[in-house]
């Protein structure tokens, strides 16, 4: 392994790791690291190895309960020669073996090296938290926190996979195991990957399992809230392991004013908050991050963000998004991110509690179908309420009722797990055929067989924890998580989820799923269990999201940059798309005769990423089958 090109992997990720950089060089493996210095500030320069120097790790991510490991691996005769949550990996892996990765609380990827078995591991932490690619090429097994270090080794193929695509203009991100580049797959959360003796051998060491909350005898609710909090307190106060200020984001929501409560309880000191407000009343939501702070007695800083500041903040955004994300919160996410590190180096956020509790709308509108199906006439089905919603103006307010309502009627027909997708996605099969040219077409099928193979995979059975499954499997993984790292790692920011703390995740798992959407309310038992610590105004609110005016941007200052990154011109470089049907997007939205807004940012994301990314690539080759193992190979790792 050369160490000039372990360099260049390493220069690719400073953002992630400005405060040092550290390279361990063997001949046949070569491992570096970026590191945002955390824990052990001074004496946790990676990478880590063991006493004798046969064993070697590189992590990304934090161990929540390296003291309690560290006690308990010194009790057993290893010496450490660092204080840091690293080497706790290091000495589990000696006493453990591969299964030292149920012993590990945290988010992590990392790599670890055993020098005697010349054997490499890759690990991902349970829910996904912490991102891991990797790439067989020529024999070398190729691997880092994001494609840009993969894609700077030298002579690797760049090319689109087309179902990679297709599942990208439907879902707005490309689920795992693939990535949008042919050969490049992300590593599955809860997976664990070896090579050795020229072979590679993937193995799941977790997974969610829901199958406990159906059939369950209930226990007093008061016995839940009880529980729950309880648990929400210990997983709070253990992701605030830090040797350096730490913060909270915070929406106003249920879930981020709630992480912010449970922080104020266990923090000696004054928490600071951050939050961004809009200038359009119907998207700002600033005035329940300032209650919630006012209430719970943060310090709290807030930024407004402007039409202005947005065309500002896309290159630098481009640039971070090595795979393209169709999700327009990317830009609240990335300034508030921008906010946060001028006063914290770690922040806390509320993510993974609409997957846990059951918080999206879309949940709701499930069982609304049940009703609408059962209930309506065919004919009022079939003719009227599509015409009605036709007739209705269009509005580009948040979730205005226009929206809600042809996003609702859009699915009628379809299985409820494409359905759901179908209500949180982009575009549909027959805007696909429109849009995509002939030769980049596939079918509905290569497009949701990956919901199908989760949906196979969950042993559930109760049609809301089977959508919970998917939630946790799909959007939360593909979507809300990369969206966070990525913002938040360009601007050398962790961000921790300590609703995702697995042993969190493995109560909530096991409470009866009508308690997380009772009736038509979401996340039923969390606001009961946070009574008393978050005002009502907050707990009765209802899901909105960190979405942010595009529609009216796109109409408005951001029109000149839509017109010219989807003219034709601009089209041909990446050829997937037909001219003629995104320019009939554009015109319907600019004239307010069809509020595009969803379709057109899935396009303009993907644009920005293909100029930054592919330009000048060759057409793609045929799609590459879904990997289902990893396949087998020898060589140098890196």
């Amino acid at each position: 392994m050369a160490p000039g090109l372990l360099e260049a992997m390493c220069r690719t990720l400073v953002h992630r790791g400005p405060d040092d950089q550290g390279t361990f060089v063997d001949r046949h493996v070569g491992l570096g690291n970026r590191r945002l210095s955390i824990i052990d500030l001074e004496g946790g320069h990676q990478p880590i190895h063991n006493e004798d120097q046969t064993v070697w790790v590189v992590l990304n991510g934090e161990i929540y309960n390296y003291l309690d490991l560290t006690q308990m691996l010194e009790r057993r005769g290893h010496h450490f020669y660092t204080k840091s949550d690293t080497e706790a990996i290091v000495h589990a892996y000696e006493e453990f073996g591969d299964e030292c990765l149920e012993h590990l609380n945290g988010m992590f990827a990392f790599a670890l090296w055993d020098a005697p078995r010349q054997r490499i591991i890759l690990a991902r932490d349970r829910a996904g938290i912490k991102p891991l690619y990797y790439a067989l090429h020529d024999g070398a097994l190729i691997f880092g926190s994001e494609l840009k270090a993969i894609l700077a080794y030298p002579g690797l193929p760049r090319s689109v996979d087309l179902v990679a695509l297709n599942e990208y203009l439907s879902f707005e991100y490309v689920p795992a195991p693939r990535t949008i580049f042919r050969g490049i797959s992300k590593l599955l959360p809860g997976h664990a990957m070896s090579f050795e003796d020229g072979r590679l051998r993937t193995w799941k060491y977790w997974d969610i399992n829901l199958t406990r909350s159906e059939n369950v005898q209930r226990k007093p609710l008061a016995e839940y809230e009880t529980e729950l909090l309880q648990l929400l307190r210990e997983a709070v106060r253990k992701e605030m392991v830090s040797d350096v200020p730490i913060g909270v984001l915070l929406s106003g929501g249920i879930d981020s004013s709630a992480v912010a409560a449970l922080m104020v309880e266990a923090s000696p000191g004054r928490v600071q908050s951050f939050s961004i407000s809009f200038e359009d009343p119907t998207f700002d939501e600033s005035c329940y991050a300032r209650l919630a702070a006012r209430t719970v007695g943060t310090e709290h800083h807030e930024l407004l963000l402007t039409a202005t500041d947005v065309a500002g903040l896309l290159p630098p955004i481009a640039n971070s998004m090595d795979e393209p994300l169709g999700d327009s919160s990317l830009l609240p996410t990335y300034i508030l991110s921008q906010l946060a590190r001028q006063h914290v180096k770690v922040a806390l956020g509320g993510d993974g509690g609409d997957e846990l509790f059951g918080g999206y709308s879309t949940l709701q509108a499930h069982r609304l179908v049940e009703y609408y199906e059962r209930y309506l006439p065919s004919y009022l089905r079939q003719r009227v309420a599509p015409r009605m919603a036709e007739l209705l103006p269009t509005s580009f307010n948040n979730i205005s009722l226009d929206f809600k309502l042809r996003r609702f009627l859009l699915a009628r027909g379809v299985p409820p797990a494409v359905r759901h997708h179908y209500w949180l996605g982009s575009f549909r099969p027959e805007e696909k055929e429109r849009l995509l040219q002939p030769w980049a077409r596939l079918t509905e099928k290569d497009t949701y067989d990956v919901v199908f193979r989760h949906l196979e995979q969950c042993t559930a059975r109760a049609p809301m924890n089977q959508l919970l499954y998917c939630d946790f499997k799909l959007y939360m993984e593909g979507g809300m998580l990369p969206k966070v790292d990525r913002m938040s790692m360009a601007n050398s920011l962790e961000v921790r989820a300590p609703l995702l703390n697995h042993t969190l995740v493995k109560y909530v798992a096991r409470i009866p799923h009508e308690l997380k959407l009772h009736g038509l309310t979401t996340k039923y038992l969390l606001r009961r269990s946070m009574r008393g610590l978050l005002p009502s105004k907050i707990l009765r609110r209802g899901k909105k999201g960190f979405n942010i005016p595009v529609a009216k941007w796109l109409a408005g200052p951001l029109r000149e940059l839509a017109e010219s990154l989807l003219s034709p011109e601009r089209l041909s470089r990446s050829g997937f798309f037909n001219p003629s049907y995104v320019r009939t997007l554009l015109d319907e939205h600019m004239t307010g005769r069809k509020d595009n807004r969803k379709l057109l940012w899935t396009l303009l994301a993907f644009q920005l990423w293909h100029e930054r990314w592919m330009v000048d690539t060759a057409k793609p080759a045929d799609p590459a089958p879904i990997p289902r193992q990893a396949p087998e190979g020898s060589g140098e790792t890196s």
